[in-house]
Formats: structure tokens, sequence, C-alpha cells
């Protein structure tokens, strides 16, 4: 197919290295002799035609940058078959002949239903919950997982000058990654995440072995969507120690601060990456794909492996995490 327009949009939740993307896409995009234009937020914008150039000066000065500086909005008209149909008029009145999609799995089902109506879509793999099937790391994780990591290193000083246990809730509402990683860097007693339901009584008997065992501090991480959230498992913690010797418990949410962080050089460099080759791949005429980074190598997966799919559970990580609790 021939192309000489592209949009570009970002949507869903903002990862830390969107901005890094949509520069790429568009400075690849005129390296083809292609024009580009940014959609601001995300699909409830591309439904109202609400598009702006994205020329290569356009893009300059946002690659350390946070958040997306297209915007990002719910668009749950865009789920029905006549919000599609007002986006596909919207890029055609405008000209456009390919999409770009940055997000992660509500956005990449979004992307493909795109594709079942004729337009040529490129997705880019961008969530901190890394669960979006194609690609091993997505972008934004990183940043998210050393945000995290820095606040629980921080928790973990003030804990051991008190002798109390920090209960820090990450984000995660249907996936555990960052807990699991942020609490096997930050050496955690407990890790709690969805996959995993994890009982308070589980929590109490892992802080009175660490207590017991001479810890001067107990760290659980808790994913947002865990069976039970860091403040339900506080209130447990703390009638269950008033009569026995154990750590005095306090809870942390870190919420979306983890969301908002300079985006770490790693997920500019992937961001830049994987915007490259979704941008190559729409002009190599390889369409409706994901762009995303399978055992350190660039691929491209067609846009129906990965909608509505997350990836396996890594149960690996999960039992070393509990092999180094000692």
């Amino acid at each position: 197919m021939s192309i000489k327009r592209i949009a570009i949009l970002t949507s869903g939740g903002d990862a830390p290295g969107m901005n890094a993307a949509i520069r790429a896409a568009a400075r690849s995009a005129v390296s083809y002799g292609w024009e580009a234009f940014g959609v601001r937020r995300g699909f409830a914008g591309l439904m109202a035609g609400d598009f702006m150039p994205l020329r290569a000066r356009d893009v300059g000065g946002i690659l350390q940058q946070g958040g997306t500086f297209l915007g990002s909005a719910r668009a749950p008209h865009f789920k029905d078959a006549e919000g599609q149909l007002r986006a596909v008029s919207a890029l055609n009145d405008a000209g456009i002949d390919a999409v770009v999609v940055i997000g992660g799995n509500g956005s990449q089902t979004g992307a493909h239903a795109l594709s079942q109506h004729g337009i040529a879509v490129a997705g880019i793999a961008s969530t901190i919950d890394n669960d979006l099937a194609g690609s091993d790391i997505t972008i934004g994780v990183d940043t998210a997982l050393n945000i995290a990591l820095e606040a629980i290193d921080r928790l973990k000083v003030t804990a051991s000058s008190h002798q109390r246990a920090f209960l820090v809730e990450v984000m995660g509402r249907d996936c555990g990654y960052l807990a699991l990683m942020a609490g096997i860097a930050g050496g955690a007693e407990c890790i709690c995440i969805p996959e995993i339901p994890t009982s308070p009584e589980q929590v109490a008997a892992e802080l009175d072995d660490s207590y017991k065992r001479g810890k001067t501090h107990g760290l659980i991480v808790v994913a947002e969507g865990a069976s039970h959230d860091a403040q339900a498992l506080a209130a447990y913690l703390q009638e269950y120690g008033k009569n026995r010797p154990t750590y005095e418990v306090r809870s942390t949410i870190l919420g979306h601060v983890q969301r908002g962080g300079i985006p770490t050089a790693s997920d500019r460099i992937l961001a830049s990456r994987l915007a490259a080759h979704a941008v190559e791949s729409l002009y190599k005429g390889d369409i409706n794909i994901l762009a995303g980074m399978v055992d350190n190598h660039l691929k491209a997966t067609p846009l129906a492996e990965v909608a509505g799919k997350h990836k396996p559970f890594p149960e690996d990580l999960f039992q070393l995490a509990k092999t180094l609790v000692r």
C-alpha cells in the first residue's frame, strides 16, 4: 500500500517514554517522506478528528518528558461499532493512510478494531504493567520500577531506625509484575499480587518469622489489585500485633507517582527503537502488527495475536522471591 500520511496516538494509562515514542515515530515518518500527525486525547480525539501536525521540530524537546504531550483519555464509545466508524471517517476525511497506536492491552485491542475496518495500523508496546503479549518488556516499566524501588529503599532506612514493617502498595490492578520485581529488587519479606491470593494471616506469619530472625525491619510489597490491599493488610496487622512482640506497621501507597517520572535511559531507548520499528514495518507493508521486543530482538507480532491477551505470569520469579527471604 502507498502511505503518505500517518497519525500517531497515545492511549490508556500514560507511561514514561511515550513522548520518546511519539518523537521517534514522527521523525521516522519524516525520513520516509511522509507527513505525521498527532491525535490529541487518544481514541476520543480520533473519533473527533482532533489532529495536529508533527513535523521534526514539533517533537523536539519532549524526549526527556514523562507522560504524553498528546494526552490520553477514556473512550468507552470507541468500543462500539458506531464509535469505530466515526474514527474511520475522521481518518478518511484527513487523508490519513495509517495509524500508530502507543499503549497497552486496551489500546492494542482498539488498534485491532481499527484494522478490522480496513485501516493500516502499527502498535507500540507501552504499559507500566508489562502484561502485554508480543513484547518481553514494554515502555514505562523500567522507570516505574525504579521509582518504586527508590521509595522502598528510603522506607527501609526509616523502618530499620524504628523497628517497623512497611506495606508498600504499587500499581498493578490486574497484574503483579511491578510488585514482584520491586519485591525481589527491594528484598521484601512478602509480595502480594493479584495472580496469587495471599491472606492477612500469611502476611502476619511472614512478618513474625522475620521478627524472630532478628531483622530490624519488615517489608511487604502489595500490588493495588491484590486480594487485600495495603490499607486492609495494615489494619489487620495492627490489630494482630497489639499483644505480641512484633513490628509496628505502617503503610505507604505510591499510586500514580510511579507513572510521572522522567523516563530512564532504558525507556527512552526502548521507546525510540519500538517506534522506529513500527514505522519501518508500515513502510515495508507489514501492517496490523505490534512492535515489541522479544528475546532481545525487535519483532512485529500480528495484532490478532495480541488483542485481549496477557503474558503468562512468571512463576519462576515468584519462587525466586520466596527463596530469597531469609
